[in-house]
Formats: structure tokens, C-alpha cells, sequence
């Protein structure tokens, strides 16, 4: 018996006669066993490998063999445009054998919700946020609602795993396992991850379900991959302009702000161009990305957006400008291309700046080795506990102390947090009056009310904090958003600003800062808008794989001769670091330490070496750079690095220690006031890279 012979005769009918599939992938072939074994998965195939099918073509089938009932089946995306993309593909399956599936996110109309409410789909398509507001809506009955729910499909899971994010699913899953009486089971997709098997254990949560890794491997295509050199954007936008001409070409950059810079340079190219990113209103992205799906000739300049699953249509080439931080992030945006038979996976660099040239050579460097970054699940998210500890509060109108953790218990992010410290964490909501106990029962208190409970809780519903954000509205359309913050420097009642969103000039009109928007008309020029954000650290292995990059004399055969030049500058100008693995130079009367070691790590090092020599130590990923008394001897640094390093030293309780004074005034999230003093030490700590560190102190010796 063939895995294909285990569906149902009207699966195997539907797929073959109405989806016309020839034969099933690998993937496809193996998930079948897995899922209809009953394991929770991990499954694993390149973009576009056909991952969907993998879990949606056993799914059904044993939805139809075991008439599920509806809910049955949760599809979860981590943003709102996979869901949208998805909806009419897995529709379209489920159709085949009479099932329906509804979408349910922010931007779905009430009408449409309460249509389901009553009459609910076989699957929902949603987001652990919009899942986390239907469990605390007391208008919605989730027991009923989910009663019948017996699998859950999280795409991209890669994205949430590692993430405040991914400890929420968690939380949210293992509550709703309380609904529906049976052993969920999970299925994760996903691209690229360096450690599928510590990703199948966070998956797992409290279900006793075996587990399996389906990866099938295999022969992978060898990617086409190019690094040139260019020098400045207005350089990018020619190269992109002559490049591939009458192709459709996807142009990923790592900013809302540069994506609006190249979009603008192309636009005067008369390239046919599309723009979209987080900060677009939706309609806006939607209509860019369904026009680019339809043409040919033309480039979409994207954020990170449309690194995910989102498809945009037979993609020809993928270009990079700038350099992403992670090789998983590449991973990705390569993806896109060499979907159809014969093409191959493709990307292009196009570097602006000499650093991130060799940033970009040090990441294919990792990539040729065969590196991804692995994800690391906190198993000790104390500031999630506390989130869930509100949530549920709202949710039962009144949690009882002795029963709260119950809801929660199995779920990976609390694991190792014992019952003391879940006390400790409780007792300190309630003396800080985030919590309340009325009658027994755990409830907002009065300063949970006022950092978490205006607008219907909906603080609550989702993880992250943002900076406000007006948004820009052109007659009855919406443009998109930017930071007010940006909007106050540029606008003034004595000159009224100009600023570019979506690829076009924008004119200020009027301002209504009381309602958050900004009436706009079209202008013939403007500089582009910002938004904040602050500079990413890069980790320890693209940091170490930049050092290996600068002391060795090979040439990639992907390197253009402009970037080769530069190579051999900044070859020339790091001699030094072939002296030593990590050198100390010295310049006046300061010390620069060059290890290497990446910002997350540097931080903590620079730190314990102000507490030892004092004096102010400068943090970058390359190094450290000691000044005052702390940059007065050579010997005084090296002894106290040695010593460090003998001692095995940073370790978690030098990241703990020095936590606070490491990331400074820097909120990771909006839930750390919940926290008592040691657990959010704990919680800071996770932010730094002490095992990075301890490497670059144990080099020393």
C-alpha cells in the first residue's frame, strides 16, 4: 500500500481529476503516513515545495473518513497577507470534498463573523492574536465554538517558535485544548530552521502524541547567487533597471524607509514598479501585489514581508540590497525563484556600503557550509506567564488561584518555571495592583486597567507594543501609516511638510492629531518618510564568519570584480587580525578589543570589563573599544579577559547581573512591569548572548 492509497477514494479522486496532480512530492508522500499516524509534525520542503498540500491532503482525509464536525481544523499564518494569499488555495481543497473554510483577522467585517459564529466552517484561517480575542470576547463561546477542533496547521513556523509570538501560540493552544476533550494534533511548516527536533518539542506542548521530523531531503538545486558592489541606491536602481529586462524581479530591503528610496529611484527609470511593506495600508499592498503577480516585466520592492510564504506569482529573480542579518532570512527571499522546471534558485546583492559587502560575502560563506540559524524557544517566559494570567483573568471573568496554571500547564514557554516562582510572579501582579483578587478570584486590578484594559482590553490581545502611528489618508483613500513622531519634526502650521509613502509624493494638507490622521494630495516631490526603529545586533556565527571572510585570500567564484575590489581594501585594512584571533590595538589612550563576537555578546563583555578596570567601554559587533580606565593597559585587559575565560566565564548569571545595565532603558516588552525584580532579570537575560560571549573570553587562552 502507497501512502497515496491511505486517503480516502474522494480525496484521491479530487486530487487527481480535479487538482490534476500527476503524482505526489516527497514531502507530500511522507507527511501522509505521518499525519495519518496521528503524529504531530514538523514538516519541512523548500518554499513552494508544497507544504500546504503535505498537511491539508492527509487533513481532509481524515476529516472525511471521521466526519469532524466544524471547527475541526485551525490554520494559523503569523501575518494577516498569508492568510489573505492562502484563503482561496486551501478553499479550494476543501471544497473538493465539501468542507468550507473562513478567514477570521482584523481586517474581516463583522457580518461575515457573525455568519460563522453561527454557522462555523470546517476551517478557520487566522492569527494566534485574532484567536486570543475571540477566547476573551464575551460575546463569542469558545468552548462550543472549538469543541470539535482536532488538528491545528501553524505555517512558517519558524517565525513564531523563537518569538514572544510563539510562546502566545503556545499559551493559546494549550487553552484550547481545554474545549475539545482529545489530544490536538499539531503540524508546523516550514522553510528554513536549523533545529526542526527543538522545534517539534516546542510544538508538542502537553500532548502525548509521538512526534516526527518530515524532511525528505533530498537532491537541492545549487543556487545562482551574485555579490556586486554598487556604491549607493541611485547605482541599485540603474543595475536593477538594466538587469533581467522583461522579467518580473522582487527586490527585498531592509527598511520601510529604503524600500521607499528604491521604489522612487525606479520609478524615474521607468521601471514598472511596485512597493509594499508593514506600513502600507492593506488595500494599497493588496492591489501591488496582485498587479505584480500579473505582469512580467516589472520589480516589487519589498520589506521583509514577502519573505514568508506569500505568493506573488512565478518569480524569475530575487535581488538583495543591503544584506539581511540572518542566513535563514536568505533562505527565504532566494526561495521565491526556482519554483517551475528547469529554473534555478537565484538572489543578487547589491551592496552600498564596503562593510555590508563583506557582510553579504560572510552570510554565503555560512550558507555554502550548510548553516542555519537554530531557534531557541524560552522555556522560562516569565513575562508571557503574566499575559496569560490577565488573559485568562477576562476569559473566565475571574480566574481562582489555585486553578489558573491548569489552563497552561504543558505549554514549552512555562516548563521550567517552577510553582514557587509562578507564586512569586502572582503575589507581586497583586502588590503592584496589575492584579486583583475579588472574591477569591484573579482579576485586573486597578494599574492593570490602566496599562492593559482601555479599549476593550485589546492591549491584551496582542504582544508587541508600537509607536503611534497617524495614518495618511488621500480623499476616501488610505495610504498608509507613518510615526507621529516623524510627522511632528516635518510639519508645522507655518510650512506644511511633503513626505514619500508607496512609492509616490505625498503634500500635507491638515493634521487631526486627536483622531491619528494626516490628509494628504499628491506632490511632485518629497523626501521619503521614516519610521523608528533602532539597529539590529548580528549574532555570533555571521559575526565570526565576517572575521574568517577578512583573514583569508579565497575568492568566491559569486563575487563581481566590483566587490572583489573591495574585498581586497578591506582584507587590506584588517590585516592586523591575522596576527591573533582577537587582537587588541591601541590608538591614544583607548583599547579596541577585536573578537568578533557579535553586539549581543560584546554588550555583556563590555560590562563586566567596566565592572573590573572601570572606565566606559563603545560596543560594536566587531569589537570593543575601551576608554578612561578601562583603555590604560593592555596587560590589565588581557589579564582580566584570560581570567574570564578561565573561569568559564560570562555565563547565564553575568547575563542576569548585568542585564538591566545592558540593555538600559530599552523595553523588550510592554508585560515587564508584571515582573518582580529577579524574573525580570531573568527575562532581560535571555535578550543577551552570553554563550557568544564566553566563547570570545575562552580565545583569550
Amino acid at each position: 500500500m502507497t501512502s497515496f492509497d491511505r486517503l480516502t477514494g474522494a480525496v484521491q479522486y479530487q486530487i487527481l481529476n480535479t487538482l490534476g496532480f500527476r503524482e505526489l512530492r516527497p514531502v507530500q508522500e511522507q507527511s501522509i503516513d505521518a499525519i495519518l499516524d496521528g503524529k504531530n509534525c514538523v514538516v519541512l520542503a523548500p518554499t513552494a515545495g508544497g507544504k500546504t498540500e503535505a498537511a491539508f491532503f492527509p487533513i481532509l482525509s481524515a476529516m472525511d473518513a471521521g466526519d469532524w464536525r466544524p471547527v475541526s481544523v485551525l490554520y494559523l499564518s503569523p501575518i494577516r497577507a498569508l492568510l489573505n494569499n492562502q484563503e482561496a488555495r486551501i478553499g479550494r481543497y476543501a471544497e473538493t470534498i465539501g468542507r468550507r473554510v473562513f478567514k477570521w483577522h482584523g481586517d474581516t467585517a463583522p457580518g461575515p463573523r457573525r455568519t460563522f459564529l453561527k454557522e462555523p466552517a470546517d476551517i478557520l484561517l487566522t492569527t494566534p492574536e485574532s484567536l486570543e480575542a475571540m477566547l476573551m470576547s464575551p460575546t463569542i463561546s469558545a468552548a462550543r465554538l472549538f469543541a470539535g477542533l482536532r488538528a491545528v496547521v501553524i505555517d512558517e513556523i519558524h517565525a513564531f517558535a523563537g518569538e514572544d509570538r510563539g510562546a502566545h501560540l503556545a499559551c493559546v493552544l494549550e487553552r484550547l485544548s481545554r474545549f475539545c476533550g482529545v489530544d490536538v494534533q499539531r503540524i508546523g511548516l516550514s522553510a528554513t530552521v536549523g533545529n526542526p527536533d527543538e522545534i517539534l518539542r516546542w510544538i508538542q506542548g502537553r500532548s502525548e502524541r509521538p512526534g516526527i521530523v518530515v524532511d525528505p531531503k533530498g537532491t537541492k538545486a545549487s543556487p545562482d547567487v551574485t555579490l556586486d558592489y554598487v556604491g549607493n541606491l541611485e547605482n541599485a536602481a540603474r543595475v536593477i533597471a538594466k538587469l533581467h529586462p522583461g522579467k518580473k524581479r522582487l527586490v527585498f530591503v531592509d527598511s520601510r524607509r529604503g524600500c521607499e528610496d528604491v521604489a522612487n529611484q525606479l520609478r524615474q527609470l521607468d521601471v514598472e514598479t511596485y512597493i509594499t511593506h508593514a506600513s502600507l495600508a492593506q488595500s494599497e499592498r493588496r492591489d501591488a501585489e496582485a498587479a505584480f503577480a500579473e505582469r512580467q516585466n516589472c520589480v516589487i520592492v519589498s520589506t521583509s514581508v514577502l519573505e514568508l510564504g506569500i505568493d506573488v506569482g512565478d518569480l524569475d529573480h530575487v535581488i538583495q540590497i543591503y544584506c539581511p542579518s540572518r542566513v535563514a532570512s536568505f533562505l527565504q527571499r532566494m526561495g521565491r525563484t526556482g519554483r517551475r522546471p528547469g529554473t534555478t534558485p537565484n538572489c543578487t546583492f547589491l551592496t552600498t556600503k564596503e562593510e555590508t559587502t563583506v557582510q553579504a560575502a560572510a552570510l554565503l560563506r555560512l550558507h555554502a557550509a550548510g548553516f542555519v540559524e537554530p531557534v531557541r524557544p524560552s522555556r522560562r517566559a516569565f513575562h508571557m506567564l503574566a499575559h496569560q494570567l490577565m488573559a485568562l483573568g477576562i476569559q473566565l471573568d475571574g480566574v481562582r488561584r489555585g486553578e489558573w496554571f491548569a489552563w497552561l500547564e504543558g505549554a514549552t514557554p512555562f516548563a521550567d518555571i517552577a510553582a514557587d516562582e509562578r507564586t512569586t510572579l502572582v503575589d507581586h501582579m497583586l502588590a503592584s495592583g496589575i492584579l486583583a483578587d475579588q472574591d477569591g478570584k484573579l482579576w485586573l486590578g486597578p494599574d492593570g486597567e490602566k496599562k492593559y484594559g482601555r479599549m476593550h482590553f485589546s492591549e491584551l490581545y496582542a504582544v508587541f507594543s508600537a509607536p503611534r502611528l497617524i495614518t495618511v489618508s488621500w480623499g476616501t483613500r488610505e495610504v498608509g501609516t507613518i510615526d507621529a513622531a516623524f510627522l511632528q519634526v516635518l510639519d508645522s502650521d507655518r510650512q506644511r511638510g511633503a513626505f514619500s509613502l508607496a512609492g509616490r509624493p505625498w503634500q500635507v494638507i491638515h493634521i487631526d492629531w486627536k483622531k491619528g490622521v494626516c490628509v494628504v494630495e499628491p506632490a511632485e516631490r518629497a523626501a521619503a518618510a521614516r519610521w523608528s526603529g533602532s539597529p539590529r545586533f548580528l549574532g555570533y556565527e555571521l559575526t565570526q564568519a565576517i572575521r574568517e571572510v577578512l583573514v583569508t585570500d579565497s575568492v568566491d567564484a559569486a563575487w563581481s570584480m566590483r566587490a572583489r575590489e573591495v574585498m581586497v581594501t578591506e582584507r587590506a585594512t584588517h590585516l592586523f587580525l591575522r596576527d591573533e584571533p582577537s587582537p587588541i590595538t591601541s590608538e591614544g589612550d583607548e583599547l579596541t578589543w577585536w573578537n568578533y563576537a557579535g553586539g549581543l555578546a560584546n554588550v555583556l563583555l563590555a560590562r563586566l570589563v567596566e565592572s573590573e578596570l572601570g572606565g566606559k567601554c563603545v560596543v560594536r559587533n566587531s569589537s570593543i573599544t575601551c576608554k578612561e580606565e578601562a583603555g590604560k593597559s593592555v596587560a590589565a585587559l588581557r589579564d582580566v579577559l584570560r581570567k574570564l575565560g578561565e573561569a568559564g566565564r560570562p555565563n547565564r548569571a553575568d547575563a542576569v547581573r548585568f542585564a538591566q545595565s545592558c540593555l538600559g532603558k530599552q523595553r523588550l516588552s510592554k508585560f515587564q512591569p508584571c515582573l518582580p525584580e529577579s524574573q525580570l532579570e531573568e527575562f532581560l537575560a535571555d535578550a543577551i548572548d552570553w554563550e557568544g560571549a564566553r566563547l570570545s573570553t575562552a580565545s583569550m587562552n
